[in-house]
């Protein structure tokens, strides 16, 4: 049964009498998360369940503006909480491939104090190994040492000497080697006059006794080298002693602190035996003048002792949650610096950066779908980390397969991450389909919901929320209960019904925060109803310039809309413009007109290309609605033309095939109708109103016109039933249909909706088929018989 709806049903208050407080600063801030228990429900299965393949990892859609971002990071903070606070990675130089740098994993805290340990034992090398390598004691042990060599070498000269003077040579040192000199009988050695004045069988015999003695100093000279090599190596020993009883206590003292982790007791037993083996190059470091500059070549041999923390998880209470904002390659997986000295470009394992990759392992990672899919590579990498469980720090480069200068490639870090994407329901289908890893890797799906039920929980939740944005922004007032009413209402009006609130809470935050705005600028010391309501004015009022240019230009003639009187075959149909962060309704003149004909009903929109598939649809449905009523004792033989006047842009969706039929049911009819009366609603083959979107805007919109061209009583706007309870209309609307300046009325069918636009009955069919005379479908039937009866005569 038709009604017209009273004030009370076109808006639901919120009573700020049951808020049991003053202000919203006696409330307890809102910490978890409302209205999303499905949402949570299926992160908490995501992230809880534990497998070694890294499938369990969570998408989470919902659209935007419902503070999925902040909701996520909150309830992973508390989840975070009750897990084990992961390992401190860092990197340490590889003593034995030295361009791939191993990892050490430690407790959290204990990265940090192998580094200090390790810049300690730099720095007691530094001051002590000069110190024992210049002490007396070891330069004793040097010296003696060296003179039990050097005593050596001389008996090598002296039986060398001996064995000369036994072949009659003379042996003379000189810097560039030894030279040879014949002697005479008596021990002088020959003039050049003399040896050339001797025989030629005594010069051959002095040439036969030089190569022999060429051949006991070669002996001689090899025997000398092996004695150097000795002396060097028992002076390397005596080093390499001495140092290695340096230390020795110092790293006994380390492989004790970090007792049972494996990889830290290997890198300790290599750094101790590179120093040993190198402390000649260790000892040079000390004596080169430290330069103001770095210079290429001159690299710190102490360096690859040092330890490079890359996550430092010491301050960390539970598993870490890291949410990264910039998904590029080298934000995710780390990247290794370079320094660009005179050209050169060098580095080193103290140049590797973590990425968000390494800060989230053994905790959770937060990423934005529409962000993180804008790198192609940091995508695919984030798979292939998931596959394979590694974590790998690679240059884009050689990630695409690209040329690139050769450099370190760090050894890949286990890892151990549940990650959660944050997008739209349109890439989740879109990664679902056109991407095989995306189910395989991605098994959860959280989807968040625009609305939550109505109910005095919710409100009280609601009111935590704004006491919670004035925790994190002092600068906002207190709201008192009238206030938070206000904004509850408004949380209804975003979910366009009396049983939902809308959980897209960036809005209300931005309510709560220019409600506390237009508070101060009064001076108020808390957030009234009267600011709020100023808030929400004032914001449409930004958005609202087109919906104003549209009414001056109805108010102006431009755009032909009939807002008084009555006639046939037109209606005022409603239509909502939406602009992404603004929508407003708008009456749009529908006409029809029926004649002679066999062409059915046609669709001046659709002939025109600009009607879009569900709109085609709705005027499809007529033609089955009407053979239903009137089509009994004869088939439909009409022509008919359906169109939306003055419209110069896509018409889409079935919300105006209700108007259409009035509009066609009155040019069969000749009965006119009421022209301040507008109609939205869907109407299926057996005419029934369906409930249809944007209810409250359509009705504003056409007040908003009814208003500017003078509210007569008469006017008003048919919905379905079924949009009853969607109703959160303006405080100036409820005002007019109190005073009875406007209606709205509720229909659940055809018949009911016909007779509030006509004042005639629709009537009711007898037995076989036919209408009483006196209402409208009586009208409709006569006149659809001598359409038929036209036809049938032209036939003939």
């Amino acid at each position: 049964m038709a009604r017209a709806l009273k004030p009370d049903e076109l808006r639901r208050h919120c009573d700020p009498g049951r808020f049991r407080f003053s202000t919203t600063d006696e409330l307890e801030p809102l910490e978890g998360i409302i209205g999303q228990e499905r949402a949570l429900e299926a992160l908490r299965v995501g992230l809880k369940i534990k497998d070694p393949r890294n499938r369990y990892n969570v998408f989470v859609t919902g659209e935007a503006g419902l503070g999925k971002t902040s909701a996520v990071a909150h309830f992973l903070r508390e989840l975070s909480r009750q897990q084990p606070t992961p390992p401190d990675v860092c990197y340490v130089h590889n003593f034995q491939v030295p361009h791939r740098p191993r990892y050490l994993m430690l407790p959290a805290g204990k990265g940090r104090e192998l580094k200090e340990d390790m810049d300690r034992c730099i720095d007691f090398l530094r001051r002590e190994l000069g110190k024992v390598l210049e002490s007396e004691d070891f330069k004793a042990q040097a010296k003696e040492e060296r003179e039990r060599f050097v005593a050596r070498r001389e008996e090598l000269f002296q039986e060398l000497e001996e064995r000369a003077r036994r072949l009659g040579f003379a042996i003379q040192r000189t810097p560039v080697g030894i030279n040879t000199v014949p002697l005479k009988p008596d021990g002088t050695p020959y003039s050049q006059e003399e040896y050339e004045a001797l025989q030629e069988e005594e010069r051959e015999a002095i040439l036969r006794r030089q190569e022999e003695l060429q051949e006991a100093i070669r002996e001689a000279f090899q025997k000398l080298g092996e004695l150097e090599e000795r002396w060097q190596e028992a002076r390397r020993h005596l080093t390499k002693k001495a140092v290695q009883f340096l230390i020795e206590p110092r790293f006994a003292q380390l492989k004790r602190k970090y007792a049972g982790i494996d990889r830290v007791q290997e890198f300790l037993e290599e750094a101790q035996a590179d120093i040993v083996q190198n402390v000649e190059d260790l000892q040079a470091a000390n004596k080169k003048p430290a330069l103001p500059i770095p210079v290429p070549g001159g690299a710190d041999p102490y360096q690859r002792y040092r330890v490079n923390v890359i996550v430092d998880n010491s301050g960390l209470e539970g598993a870490p949650v890291v949410v990264e904002e910039n998904a590029t390659y080298t934000n995710l997986f780390g990247t290794v610096e370079r320094r660009v000295q005179f050209g050169v470009v060098t580095t080193d394992f103290t140049q590797i950066r973590a990425g968000s990759l390494h800060r989230a392992n053994g905790g959770y990672l937060v990423l934005s779908a529409s962000n993180l899919l804008r790198f192609s590579i940091s995508w695919e990498g984030l798979k292939i980390a998931l596959k394979t469980g590694e974590i790998r720090i690679e240059d884009p480069a050689q990630m695409l397969g690209l040329a690139s200068t050769e450099g370190l490639r760090p050894e890949p870090i286990p890892l151990d991450v549940k990650v959660v994407i944050i997008g739209s329901p349109y890439l989740y289908y879109l990664l679902h389909y056109y991407d095989e890893d995306f189910p395989k890797l991605f098994t959860v799906r959280s989807d968040f919901d625009t609305e939550m039920d109505w109910t005095e929980e919710a409100e009280e939740a609601i009111a935590r929320f704004i006491r919670a944005r004035r925790v994190e922004d002092p600068g906002i007032l207190p709201f008192s209960p009238s206030g938070v009413a206000k904004v509850v209402e408004y949380a209804g009006e975003l979910a366009g019904s009396q049983r939902k609130l809308s959980t897209r809470f960036a809005s209300l935050a931005a309510l709560v925060r220019e409600a506390s705005f237009w508070a101060r600028e009064e001076g108020a010391q808390s957030v009234e109803a009267r600011h709020v309501r100023t808030a929400i004015e004032k914001g449409r009022s930004r958005h609202a310039l087109l919906a104003e240019k549209v009414r001056e230009r109805i108010a102006r003639g431009k755009l032909i809309v009939d807002m008084s009187g009555a006639k046939v075959g037109q209606v005022n149909g409603l239509a909502v413009i939406d602009l992404g962060d603004f929508a407003f309704g708008k009456p749009s003149r529908i006409t029809a007109n029926v004649f002679a004909g066999k062409d059915g009903v046609v669709d001046i929109e659709r002939e025109a290309k600009l009607s879009g598939k569900l709109h085609t649809k709705g005027v499809m449905i007529l033609k089955g609605y009407l053979g239903e009523k009137f089509a009994a004792q004869g088939p439909l033989s009409l022509s008919a033309s359906i169109a939306f006047e003055q419209s110069y842009s896509l018409v889409e969706g079935d919300s105006a095939s209700a108007a259409e039929l009035f509009a066609l049911l009155s040019s069969l009819s000749g009965v006119p109708l009421k022209q301040g009366i507008a109609v939205t609603g869907s109407v299926d083959q057996k005419g029934r109103l369906q409930p249809v979107g944007g209810v409250n805007e359509k009705i504003e919109g056409h007040f908003l016109v009814c208003k500017e061209l003078g509210l007569t009583g008469e006017q008003g706007v048919i919905i379905p039933e079924g949009n009853v309870d969607d109703l959160m209309l303006p405080e100036e609307v409820l005002e007019a249909v109190r005073e009875g300046r406007f209606h709205i009325w509720a229909v659940g069918t055809v018949e009911e909706g016909i007779q509030i636009l006509s004042g005639m009955p629709a009537g009711t069919p007898d037995e076989e088929g036919n209408y009483p005379e006196g209402t409208l479908f009586h009208l409709v039937q006569r006149r659809l018989e001598e359409l038929r009866e036209h036809l049938k005569a032209e036939e003939e």
